[in-house]
């Protein structure tokens, strides 16, 4: 089960890390290809801006175990599309209501969230193609 964001009894914040709190952090990715990291979750927009094809990989739990309700967000303003797909297809099940349901795609501008649903299974949703 997510447990929100990673704060413990005792932590003291500031008011500027508490007004953050509601403002994504960019995650600008410029490559065309991108494998998620465990820093891409709590309010981070992973935003990838190259204008050829891109491929953001979700990790094996083995990799990194995200929490089930984990939610990532995806914003692409390359020209191309980006799709999004599982880094191990035999181990991370990956599906949307897209065309191509195992790995979907996001056009350009458009955006998409892929959210953790159980151990290596995600669902991304949004304005995938």
């Amino acid at each position: 089960m997510a447990t929100g964001f990673p704060f413990t009894t005792g932590d003291v914040l500031l008011a500027s890390e508490m007004n953050g709190l509601v403002a994504f952090t960019l995650n600008s990715q410029s490559g065309t290809t991108y494998t998620l990291a465990s820093t891409d979750q709590y309010q981070v927009l992973v935003v990838t801006t190259n204008a050829g094809t891109k491929t953001v990989s979700i990790p094996t739990d083995a990799t990194y175990d995200f929490p089930v309700g984990t939610a990532i967000s995806f914003l692409n303003t390359g020209a191309d599309l980006l799709t999004i797909q599982a880094a191990s297809a035999g181990t991370t099940t990956v599906t949307s209501a897209g065309a191509t349901a195992a790995a979907p795609t996001v056009a350009q501008y458009k955006s998409a969230a892929a959210i953790k649903t159980a151990a290596n299974a995600w669902t991304v949703v949004g304005a995938v193609a």
